[in-house]
């Protein structure tokens, strides 16, 4: 399969050597310097600033299209791929805005390409197990869950970035190996300054999605595939201060979700910056609640995981219980997937059919902590309509769903 690359550096590389069994011919990059080391490994692939440009330039060459920018270029970069008819994976989350994950997961679909978002884990035994776990009732009804992470003191190489500060008043010059116009995007306008690269883009408004979207899409997959949930129904955010730039250091995301079938009303709370939920009286002293761990409350039981496996609670019932049946169909592997889907096999696991409605919930997160900055904490729970994209009672919040994008990337 011939594939192109927009993003040839940071996380790039890790779904380069996941796709290396692939023919790598485009590789695009704003950053040259950053994507120096897959450009030397894949001398042969076509080299490009702008992916507008290359899928112009080379479309009719290229099968597949992996996207692995910013979370501001998701939608642009996804979107120029599906209109030149080719499949997609796109890094997590799927888009920086609740509008964009609805428009590209209603156009992927109408294009019948074959899809995937960045959540790897979602192809893990542990998300098979829990699912299992649920299938089997092994907690009973489950109507609290909680979602914790360290995220952003610390990412997946080491880096911090920064989050609660204010915009950089100094311009200092845009490096010669970098296309700044071009990082910017759809992006509004502003200088140069190393405050937002490479990676603490994470930590802006304009540019990223915080802690929530970095690993919600993570953490929170495996318990909306367990449970069923779609979208929620209320949001609210408490956190550590907000400002207009950047994301608040900590935050506790509330999702109250309806029933299901047979499956009560859900509580989900989300927790990053090192918050986490306290210890239930029932789960034991033993069971670890790391920097970043998962937590179901059953009205038999508790299931707990440090994000590698899954534990039940008390420990009494654990040993009584053993280990759920197996029912569900293991995966091949997350990027395999993509690669069988894209040649005829079934739907990749997190296909954008599954990861834009996730998108959607996740970033409702993100707007609940922007809405604080507009209503001065006189009302803090919003009220979704997901079918019309709007808030109920409180139509200030609305404004965040979508943006308008800067002038020539419209779409």
């Amino acid at each position: 399969m011939d594939l192109a690359f927009i993003g040839a550096g940071g996380r790039a590389n890790a779904d380069l050597n996941a796709l290396s069994s692939q023919n790598v011919v485009a590789l695009c990059d704003v950053d040259w310097s950053r994507a120096a080391g897959s450009f030397r490994k894949y001398a042969g692939a076509k080299r490009f600033k702008d992916y507008r440009k290359m899928l112009d330039e080379i479309g009719k060459e290229v099968d597949g299209v992996v996207v692995a920018t910013p979370d501001h270029h998701h939608f642009h970069a996804s979107m120029t791929a599906l209109k030149h008819g080719k499949h997609v994976y796109c890094e997590k989350p799927l888009t920086h805005t609740i509008q964009q994950a609805r428009i590209l997961t209603e156009t992927a679909s109408k294009a019948g390409v074959a899809t995937q978002m960045g959540n790897q884990a979602q192809a893990n035994e542990a998300t098979r197990i829990v699912q299992e776990f649920v299938m089997d009732n092994a907690i009973g009804p489950i109507r609290e869950a909680h979602i914790w992470t360290d995220r952003p003191s610390k990412g997946l190489f080491g880096e911090y970035w920064p989050q609660a500060i204010k915009r950089p008043k100094s311009t200092p010059p845009v490096p010669e190996t970098l296309d700044w116009d071009l990082w910017l995007g759809p992006a509004p306008e502003r200088s140069y300054n190393p405050a937002y690269l490479p990676f603490k883009w994470r930590g802006w408004w304009d540019f990223g999605t915080g802690a929530l979207g970095d690993i919600g899409c993570h953490f929170c997959d495996p318990v909306f595939r367990a449970l069923k949930l779609g979208s929620p129904s209320t949001v609210e955010a408490a956190s550590t201060r907000v400002n207009t730039e950047t994301y608040p250091v900590g935050s506790m995301i509330t999702y109250e979700f309806p029933a299901r079938g047979e499956m009560p009303a859900l509580k989900l709370v989300w927790y990053d910056g090192g918050l986490r939920p306290a210890r239930p009286d029932a789960v034991d002293q033993g069971v670890t609640m790391g920097a970043n761990g998962l937590l179901l409350v059953g009205d038999d039981g508790y299931l707990s995981s440090d994000w590698n496996s899954w534990k039940m609670s008390p420990d009494k019932k654990a040993k009584e219980y053993g280990a759920p049946p197996k029912k569900l169909e293991r995966s091949k592997g997350h990027h395999q997937e993509w690669i069988d889907a894209c040649k005829g096999g079934p739907k990749a696991g997190s296909n954008f059919d599954w990861a834009g409605p996730l998108t959607e919930a996740v970033l409702l997160g993100t707007v609940a902590l922007r809405s604080q900055l507009r209503e001065k904490m006189t009302k803090t729970k919003l009220h979704w309509d997901a079918k019309s994209m709007k808030f109920t009672g409180f139509e200030e919040a609305d404004q965040f769903v979508g943006y308008e994008y800067r002038k020539g990337w419209e779409v």
